[in-house]
């Protein structure tokens, strides 16, 4: 690695690149930049703000926060100050995110919105640790909350008093030393907390630009959450080592007005947007979708990256058919998280590429994937067990099945794990939704599907009596049909309300939409479940294949 840690490569690249922009956002309807000087200045005001209110080397700060210009200069500042990221998912519920607060032991707290700010206040009173709270819109001066502004103007005024303090943090914090924790879902119903330190992040973010040898001559469109590992490597710490200007785009909505605005000459993704963005200039003529395509992603665009979820082939092929060149790479939280990558000279469809420089892989006698080099996490917060199991040897245990072929390439095959990704790279525990689903006391059975797919279904057996006494309660009555049941309009309006009710505190992702209504229990004698009476979820999932397939088939 070049540099000690990511602050002395900001500084460095500021130092370097002074002047030229680093950042790129929109707001009220301008774009504006903020060069790397200001960059540079901005992170040290907040980061001595946090000095003055006594955030010591090592304490955990939290980040709550959609992507916005500030949750970069926030994560710098927080890093400057030698601190770490905590930084929980924008859309989790405030129970959630109360849980990634205290079990991370975090001590101040910036949120965004009105409605992240919300959410913190109403768990306040569980999270005795943090100190302050820092909110980067606040309307109204509310107690115990700083406003951004406010919280910048203190930084100013302390700045040459910790100047120096500041600049021997810098000095002390070594690769080995923890950045962030990244909380992702486990097997179990709470998420594990991967620490990644600031050696994992550099060498990820220097191996992947070795690959893809881009430079300050280059714009990135960065959209993904920075939440997530992929696109604070990728873009974020990727566009530092770099010094390439990094355009925010204003939402995920508004990727496509974004991309003809900006006119990026890179980005990456998930497979979901570039098969919406496919399917929306489907046409018979394959040189109209050419045209149309070339016309949306602009005639800079160099390449684009697909992670966090397979990419379909197909899509792949019809985007290269129209001269459209879209990488796929694999890599989990755990590797920080690039471990391999197609790039632009070495590609192979159907694959994730090769090994990224610094990084090995190697199949496991069961087939799973592992992965050994500087870009394995130092561990699980608080959870030596977990570690343990995850890293043998060095070696990191994926969880997914894989196959290398001659010249290094590559291919998933299949998931160890029962951990369900959405095709928008959403992670999801099914057995964790599956077990509050089956709290309910009108459902006995669950299973949750949605590999692939952009939102969550499930098979649902009910619990007749309860389902009966429940219709009965409400004046209405259950089929005396055990065949018709199933369809019966009012038993499907009392589990939709069952199951909005028993999702009602999970985020967005793990909400079940659309369900099949199973009569009858799975059972030992129809082998859907081991004599141990565990769900062979495989078997179940292709008995009902087709009625799931129908479920994403209707509007």
């Amino acid at each position: 690695m070049q540099h000690r840690n990511l602050i002395e490569l900001h500084r460095r690249q500021a130092e370097r690149l002074g002047p030229l922009p680093a950042l790129r956002y929109k707001r009220h309807g301008l774009y504006h930049d903020l060069t790397w000087d200001q960059y540079r200045q901005h992170s040290r005001w907040a980061a001595a703000a946090l000095l003055d209110a006594g955030v010591g080397v090592g304490d955990r700060v939290g980040l709550v926060a959609e992507n916005r210009v500030e949750w970069l200069v926030a994560d710098m500042a927080i890093l400057t100050a030698g601190a770490v990221n905590v930084p929980p998912h924008a859309p989790l519920t405030a129970r959630q995110i109360q849980f990634e607060l205290a079990d991370a032991g975090v001590t101040w707290l910036i949120v965004s919105t009105a409605e992240q700010l919300a959410k913190v206040l109403q768990v306040r009173d569980e999270l005795p640790l943090v100190r302050g709270v820092v909110a980067l819109e606040l309307a109204l001066p509310q107690a115990g909350v700083l406003s951004w502004d406010e919280f910048l103007g203190r930084g100013r005024r302390a700045l040459s008093r910790l100047a120096g303090e500041l600049d021997r943090r810098e000095q002390q914090i070594g690769p080995d030393d923890l950045a962030t924790v990244i909380y992702t879902s486990g097997t179990t119903g709470n998420p594990k907390g991967v620490m990644l330190t600031h050696g994992n992040l550099l060498s990820n973010a220097e191996a992947v630009l070795q690959v893809s040898a881009h430079g300050p001559q280059d714009l990135v469109l960065s959209w993904l959450p920075y939440s997530h590992i992929y696109a604070r490597t990728v873009d974020h710490y990727g566009s530092l080592v770099g010094g390439m200007c990094l355009a925010l785009a204003e939402s995920a909505e508004t990727v496509v007005q974004n991309l003809a605005e900006i006119g990026p000459t890179m980005m990456a993704s998930v497979p979901r947007f570039y098969e919406k963005v496919l399917a929306a200039v489907a046409s018979p003529d394959q040189a109209e979708v050419a045209r149309r395509l070339r016309k949306i992603f602009g005639p800079r665009i160099d390449w684009m990256s697909s992670g966090g979820a397979p990419l379909p082939s197909t899509t792949a092929e019809a985007y290269h058919a129209c001269g459209l060149l879209v990488l796929q790479g694999y890599g989990l939280t755990e590797s920080s998280p690039v471990i391999s990558f197609n790039t632009k000279t070495h590609h192979k469809p159907g694959t994730v590429g090769r090994a990224i420089p610094g990084v090995e892989i190697r199949i496991g006698t069961d087939g799973e994937v592992l992965t050994r080099g500087p870009h394995v996490m130092k561990g699980y917060w608080n959870n030596p067990a977990a570690t343990a199991e995850a890293i043998r040897d060095g070696w990191l245990h994926t969880g997914d099945l894989g196959t290398l072929d001659a010249e290094g390439y590559l291919s998933i095959t299949g998931r160890k794990k029962e951990l369900l990704v959405l095709s928008n790279g959403k992670k999801v525990v099914p057995s964790h939704i599956e077990g509050l689903l089956q709290g309910d006391p009108c459902i006995d059975q669950a299973v949750v599907c949605g590999e692939g797919r952009n939102y969550l279904t499930a098979l649902l057996v009910p619990h007749w009596e309860n389902v009966a006494a429940a219709l009965r309660a409400a004046g209405k009555a259950l089929a005396a049909d055990e065949a018709g049941r199933a369809g019966q309009p009012e038993v499907v309006a009392l589990l939709e309300g069952r199951v909005r009710q028993a999702l009602g505190d999970v985020s967005p992702a793990e909400r079940v939409r659309k369900f099949v209504v199973v009569p009858q229990p799975f059972s030992v004698a129809a082998e859907e479940m081991t004599v141990s009476l565990k769900l062979r979820r495989n078997v179940v999932l292709g008995r009902y294949a087709e009625s799931i397939a129908a479920l994403y088939r209707e509007p």
